[in-house]
């Protein structure tokens, strides 16, 4: 029996797998004619670690603004391609629970789509892999998304 997915959820993070993951969510969306969450998640402590706590307000504020002003242009994106139902989502908090139970419990999506890899080697060996935990711990079904340099 062919699957059938009513609510997708394409967690973006402005690495250079977003627009593969945004690519492929759109396509499967399309065909399933139906509805597709876009959600970046903010991490804020990772700023106030970085920064020895002194990020302001006023920088979460512009950044949050900052990332609502991506979201609208990739929602526009979606729609331009043929996705009659789009919405754009902006969390604060750890990316492994909010992606993997959190926001998926609260929007009843069936299918996460991720993407392989936001970060770095290193970054990876520190903090371990967003997708490896979602995939491990999703309350739905995951596709891991690879960039298309990785795909032969």
């Amino acid at each position: 029996m062919l699957q059938q997915y009513k609510n997708i959820l394409a967690p973006i993070d402005g690495s250079k797998v977003t627009d593969t993951v945004l690519k492929k969510a759109i396509g499967v969306a399309k065909r399933n004619d139906t509805h597709l969450d876009i959600l970046n998640v903010l991490e804020v402590n990772q700023f106030s670690d970085t920064y020895g706590g002194a990020v302001s307000g006023d920088v979460i504020y512009k950044l949050s603004e900052d990332v609502q002003k991506r979201l609208a242009e990739l929602k526009k994106q979606a729609e331009d391609a043929g996705v009659k139902d789009v919405s754009v989502h902006v969390r604060f908090g750890n990316p492994k629970p909010v992606i993997a139970t959190e926001f998926p419990k609260d929007h009843h999506n069936e299918l996460i789509m991720i993407g392989s890899t936001g970060l770095n080697a290193l970054e990876r060996l520190m903090v371990g892999s967003v997708a490896t935990y979602v995939s491990r711990n999703a309350v739905c079904d995951v596709l891991v998304v690879k960039p298309e340099k990785e795909i032969k």
